[in-house]
């Protein structure tokens, strides 16, 4: 069990005279749920998003964003000391926000000509490991890491020699083939797709099939999927939320799926329903709060919220 926690958040974009783009916002959201936040565009929906992961674009000036953990959330091998179960993301880079976690479904996967799709989600499942255990080391153990650092520079090396290939990581060749290959059969892709370059030549449905296959990769407690149902047709839209169903039933990964349409929840069915207007959450209900939102449009909720007012 994890818990992504934002509390009374508020957001401008990092610039002299930024805008000012999230007014106070509160979200939980636990492993296992699936929540839905939507909203009209420019309501600070995809800036909730990115201010999640770290993005560099805006600046937080209230309010904090936690990751609370229970203490077997990494595995039963994996202890999680009393005083490192709660997290302020706010006061952590991107990775470390990652190894916590933390996962974001991008709306537009950027396409990497070169990098074949099993090397790079090996690399970043090996990175999200190496960047968990240290930030969880002990000060012991980080004190006898720097000293040995400082010895390799002595001699000259940037890592030790007797390390081996540097490519190597916590998950062998073989031990993460066999973990793609279940992943793959578990979200019914094509193993060719796996000896693609990233995203090069992907039509949208399959850049949006892939963020699912990472998210199930790198199995991450709380996964913000930002539109990730723009663009799709009815058969990638099934397959896609087939996906994100699996990553919730078999993983138990907890699920924010930011959207403007009911459509994927037709076949995503959502713990709870957010409406998120003007930098705030206006509304929240379970997910009939959708249908109605399809049926009446977002005008209704600006009306209530500000006769409220």
């Amino acid at each position: 069990m994890a818990v992504l926690e934002i509390n009374n958040l508020h957001a401008k974009v990092a610039e002299d005279g930024g805008e000012r783009i999230l007014r106070g916002v509160n979200l939980e959201v636990q492993s296992g749920e699936i929540h839905a936040l939507m909203g009209p565009n420019g309501s600070g929906k995809s800036t909730t998003a990115k201010i999640i992961a770290g993005h560099p674009a805006y600046e937080v000036t209230d309010g904090e964003v936690l990751i609370k953990l229970e203490d077997d959330e990494f595995g039963e091998d994996f202890e999680i000391p009393e005083d490192k179960r709660v997290w302020n993301l706010l006061d952590l880079e991107p990775n470390e926000r990652a190894a916590l976690g933390i996962f974001l479904g991008f709306q537009y996967p950027a396409e990497i000509e070169g990098v074949t799709m099993v090397n790079f989600l090996r690399t970043a499942l090996n990175a999200k490991l190496e960047e968990r255990d240290e930030l969880f080391e002990d000060e012991d153990e980080e004190a006898e890491a720097d000293e040995g650092d400082t010895n390799e520079d002595a001699a000259g090396y940037d890592s030790s020699p007797m390390e081996g290939p540097a490519d190597e990581g916590e998950v062998g060749v073989a031990e993460f083939q066999q973990l793609l290959k279940e992943k793959m059969e578990q979200l019914d892709m094509d193993e060719k797709f796996a000896n693609r370059y990233l995203n090069a030549g992907f039509s949208g449905g399959e850049k949006k099939q892939n963020e699912v296959l990472q998210a199930a990769i790198l199995e991450p407690s709380v996964a913000v999927l930002d539109e990730i149902d723009s663009g799709l047709d009815i058969d990638r839209l099934q397959d896609v939320s087939e996906g994100i169903n699996a990553l919730r039933d078999e993983q138990g990964t907890g699920v924010l799926q930011i959207t403007h349409y009911q459509r994927i929840l037709d076949y995503v069915e959502p713990d709870h329903v957010h409406v998120m207007i003007d930098g705030e959450i206006a509304k929240s209900g379970g997910a009939d709060l959708a249908e109605e939102l399809e049926d009446k449009g977002y005008d209704w909720v600006r009306e209530e919220v500000y006769e409220a007012a």
